[in-house]
C-alpha cells in the first residue's frame, strides 16, 4: 500500500474516533460549542434539566368535583384580616368612634357592629336618644367567596321600622345584593352607607309591642332571598317607605 492510500485510511480512523468520543461525552458537544444551536424549547429543557430533585418535588393535591380550591379561602381571610385590624386601630384611637367591630366567637367570618352615631337630627336619632338606646347592634356574614361576593348584614337590635330594614333584620341595600356588589367595597363602607339608608328611609324604633313581625337571622334570611330574586328580575325596586 503506498502513502497516500495509507494517509487516506488513516484520516478515516481519526474521523471515526472523534465521532465516538463527541458521542460518549469525552469530547466537546455541539451545544456547548455553539449556545445557539437548537430550537428555542430544547436550550430551555437543557437549561432547567436536574433544577429539581424528586426530593424537593411536593406531592400534588387531588381536587375533586365540589371541592373548595384554597385561594379564595386566603384572599377573604387576609382582605378581612387587614380590614379588622384598620378598624379596631382606627376605633381604639378615638374616645367615640362612629361604630365599633368585635368578632363572634373569635369568627373572623362574623362580625357584631355597634353603630353609635346616627344623625341627630333624624327621627331616629331623637328615638334612641329619648329610649336610652346607645348603638343599632348589626350581624355581618362574610360568604366563602368574599369579597367577591357580598356579605349578609342584618339588625339585631333595636328593632326598626321603616329606614329599608326589613322583616327580620334584613336591610334593603343594592350594594348588598350579588348585582349591586363591587369587591372594591370595604366593610367600613358597608356600614356608612347603612348610616346614611337607615336615616334616608325615615327608619324609627318599633315600640308597638303587639303584632311584632319575626325578627331573628332566619327571618331575615328569608326576607332577603326574596328580595335578590325581585331584583334580578325587576332591577333595583326600592320598596315603599310603608313597606319599610
Amino acid at each position: 500500500m503506498n502513502g497516500r492510500p495509507r494517509e487516506k485510511v488513516a484520516a478515516m480512523f481519526r474521523k471515526i474516533f472523534k465521532s465516538s468520543r463527541n458521542r460518549d461525552g469525552e469530547g466537546p458537544s455541539k451545544a456547548a460549542g455553539a449556545s445557539g444551536s437548537g430550537s428555542p424549547a430544547r436550550r430551555l429543557l437543557r437549561g432547567c434539566r436536574d433544577q429539581v430533585t424528586p426530593a424537593a418535588q411536593q406531592p400534588s393535591q387531588a381536587f375533586k368535583k365540589g371541592d373548595e380550591l384554597p385561594q379564595p379561602k386566603n384572599v377573604r381571610a387576609k382582605r378581612l384580616m387587614k380590614e379588622f385590624r384598620d378598624l379596631q386601630r382606627s376605633q381604639n384611637s378615638k374616645p367615640d368612634p362612629v361604630f365599633t367591630v368585635e368578632l363572634v366567637d373569635d369568627n373572623l367570618f362574623e362580625w357584631y357592629v355597634k353603630v353609635f352615631k346616627i344623625d341627630s337630627e333624624s327621627e331616629l336619632g331623637k328615638d334612641m336618644r329619648e329610649m336610652n338606646i346607645k348603638y343599632i347592634w348589626l350581624h355581618i356574614m362574610f360568604p366563602d367567596n368574599f369579597p367577591f361576593a357580598p356579605p349578609f348584614m342584618r339588625v339585631m337590635s333595636p328593632r326598626i321600622e321603616k329606614g329599608f330594614v326589613m322583616e327580620g333584620g334584613a336591610i334593603c341595600m343594592e350594594l348588598l345584593t350579588p348585582r349591586g356588589w363591587a369587591s372594591a367595597y370595604t366593610v367600613e363602607a358597608v356600614i356608612m352607607q347603612f348610616a346614611a339608608s337607615v336615616v334616608k328611609g325615615q327608619g324609627r324604633i318599633q315600640k308597638k309591642k303587639k303584632g311584632q313581625k319575626m325578627f331573628n337571622r332566619f327571618a331575615a334570611e328569608e326576607s332577603f332571598r326574596s328580595l335578590v330574586k325581585t331584583h334580578e328580575k325587576y332591577g333595583w325596586v326600592t320598596p315603599s317607605l310603608a313597606d319599610g
